[in-house]
């Protein structure tokens, strides 16, 4: 197709072809994590014997910090078990890795969604050319929906402390107070009901928008637009609430006694910024490709500003928490950082800092100027580097509650990202190939086209 400009966009279509080379690429990735997975879980299996040790150190040095923490608390009952430390059997850390990348990637996927949705809701024009990337992103949903479920069936207790036998039974040995008071809302049948509840709302609306944008395509019309617009403002609503009872439930209660109630906001800011550093990366290789031409620079620099200003956002969510817990000095509140910068083992300390660094100082600096988020090699690090450190941000908030001082990066790590990643490469770049690449009939397309800042 013709990739300038001045094209008239109601007769031009552009098929992504998900070529049998690049099918083969995506599948031997996919290999190679699995490899690298069952070896690190070999390796894990034979080294547990020689790792008490170390183990025990990590211990230690946590038990330490929980007795600093505990000591002002009175009858103890608000005390923070490291629980990951009781009950840790060393296959724990493979399904603690399954569910930090389903997760994670939940999170990109439906990023997606809130990004078109976004666009419909605000009736914003210049996002128009490249919807059809993010609008392919909820498919992933279909794979993480069934990991989350069957994992939080068959290894919850691994994961949540909520989840130990006898914890809300008074007079069990295991009872506490603090989870009992917590489980009208922390229960089996109840976090089973949000996850599908919202995951089937989720994919509901996705399902009616794509239907509707394909649909658009064959007729064009400006009320199919509206009947989008409407869909979308749905899907906000529904993801304000959903957003942040998630991030409650998958990550906040791995640290059952502790919370924030800043959490939500927390953990939509990392999955946002991530989305939106994904939906960069994939409409730069598309353009790589020979794709999208008709993305131009002023697009990409819209694309930089997003990145750029929610990197900023997600700073200020994160430190805020932090301070707001560090100058309140509630020994219950400060566990939670305790455990990442001196309990544990030295990696959760490695990570915090490197995390900041990758999802704060790196795209500040680099995506600063004018010229570096309309050039693409700079956007292309930005976006990169943000999804690794927002990879370390959610190995943050869910590995040391679950392993304590078990955690570590190994093949074990390194194989369930990869096999996550390919999987996510995947299933997107098939949904690709099912819908041009241009939203021909969108209302906005000519002002998409034209777009100049």
């Amino acid at each position: 197709m013709a990739g300038h400009s001045h094209f008239s966009p109601a007769n031009v279509e552009e098929h992504f072809e998900f070529t049998s080379e690049g099918k083969k690429r995506v599948i031997y990735a996919f290999i190679a994590g699995v490899v690298a997975l069952v070896l690190g879980i070999y390796l894990l299996s034979k080294g547990e014997a020689g790792g008490h040790e170390v183990a025990n150190a990590g211990h230690e040095a946590v038990k330490a910090g929980h007795e600093a923490a505990s000591e002002h608390l009175s009858g103890g009952a608000i005390s923070h078990q490291p629980a990951a430390e009781e009950h840790y059997d060393w296959t724990n850390r493979i399904w603690a890795n399954v569910w930090l990348n389903a997760v994670f990637f939940t999170g990109i996927a439906i990023i997606g969604m809130f990004f078109v949705s976004l666009q419909y809701l605000t009736k914003s024009g210049w996002s128009s050319v490249m919807k059809r990337v993010p609008e392919a992103f909820p498919k992933f949903l279909y794979i993480t929906l069934p990991i989350l479920l069957l994992v939080f069936f068959f290894k919850g207790d691994a994961i949540f402390h909520w989840m130990h036998h006898g914890v809300t039974e008074v007079g069990n040995e295991n009872y506490d107070k603090i989870i009992a008071g917590k489980s009208g809302y922390l229960n089996k049948t109840f976090f089973i009901a949000r996850l599908v509840g919202f995951f089937a709302l989720w994919i509901g609306l996705w399902t009616v928008l794509r239907k509707k944008s394909l649909e658009e395509d064959l007729i064009g019309s400006t009320d199919l637009f509206n009947q989008m617009v409407r869909i979308s403002t749905a899907f906000i609503v529904v993801f304000g609430a959903s957003s942040s009872m998630f991030a409650w439930d998958w990550v906040m209660s791995i640290d059952t006694h502790w919370f924030s109630t800043m959490f939500g906001w927390y953990m939509f800011s990392s999955w946002h910024v991530t989305g939106l550093a994904v939906i960069t990366l994939t409409i730069l290789l598309l353009k790589d490709k020979g794709y999208m031409a008709y993305v131009n620079e002023n697009h990409l620099h819209d694309l930089g500003k997003l990145m750029f200003a929610f990197s900023i956002f997600w700073t200020y969510v994160w430190f805020e928490q932090f301070l707001l817990i560090y100058y309140a000095n509630m020994p219950e509140e400060i566990i939670y950082f305790l455990e990442r910068w001196e309990g544990h083992n030295k990696i959760y300390k490695t990570s915090e800092i490197l995390m900041v660094f990758l999802n704060f100082f790196f795209p500040f600096l680099v995506l600063m100027t004018r010229d570096a988020k309309r050039t693409r090699i700079f956007l292309k690090i930005a976006a990169f580097f943000i999804i690794v450190g927002h990879y370390i941000d959610f190995y943050q908030m869910i590995m040391p509650g679950v392993l304590g001082g078990h955690a570590g990066y190994g093949l074990v790590e390194f194989g369930m990202v990869t096999v996550f990643a390919s999987a996510f490469i995947y299933i997107v770049s098939d949904e690709l190939t099912k819908a041009s690449l241009i939203a021909k009939n969108h209302p906005f397309l000519p002002e998409a086209v034209h777009h100049d800042i």
